[in-house]
């Protein structure tokens, strides 16, 4: 039922209407990427560990979904060879948070829209504040996956700012 709520909250925040290209990094077996799937025309996920991605293409072919593909390889390295700029940027990482370096390479990639899933609210505000000059937090929903524990998911969703000519729009 937790997992089923946070995939929830990650699908809505992700306001896809079928036609976008989504970039899920961290993406493990791939769970995120088969729940976009259906509103979705294409999922990329980014994962370093090739068991995952094994399973990942695994659980793909049993739910007979063909608009995933899976990379393995360091997020670090392997996003840069991403030449097209996803529409939706998902991103899961582990309890550490994001490489200072690959949260460089996600502003400088320009994602219309970013959900970021974290399991340690420190590193969600730490991540989080490096976006900030390029990305503004829309909203987050903590998702409670652990019951009668501390733990707790927490889903953002950040959407890219619009920049304003001052020629155009003075601020009064």
């Amino acid at each position: 039922m937790g997992a089923q709520r946070l995939y929830d909250v990650v699908k809505e925040y992700s306001e896809l209407s079928g036609t976008e290209t989504v970039l899920d990094l961290y993406s493990g077996t791939g769970t995120i990427p088969i729940v976009l799937s259906d509103s979705a025309k294409e999922v990329i996920g980014l994962e370093i560990a090739e068991s995952a991605v094994k399973d990942a293409k695994k659980n793909c072919m049993k739910n007979k979904i063909v608009n995933c593909n899976f990379i393995i390889g360091n997020i670090k390295n392997t996003l840069p060879k991403i030449t097209q700029r996803p529409d939706v940027l998902i991103i899961d990482p582990p309890r550490a948070g994001m490489h200072k370096e690959v949260i460089k390479q996600v502003v400088d990639m320009e994602p219309n829209r970013i959900v970021y899933v974290s399991c340690n609210p420190a590193t969600l505000a730490r991540d989080l504040s490096m976006m900030m000059d390029t990305y503004q937090l829309v909203e987050v929903q903590p998702v409670d996956m652990f019951p009668h524990t501390y733990h707790v998911e927490a889903v953002a969703k950040l959407a890219k700012k619009k920049t304003e000519c001052p020629f155009l729009y003075p601020k009064k």
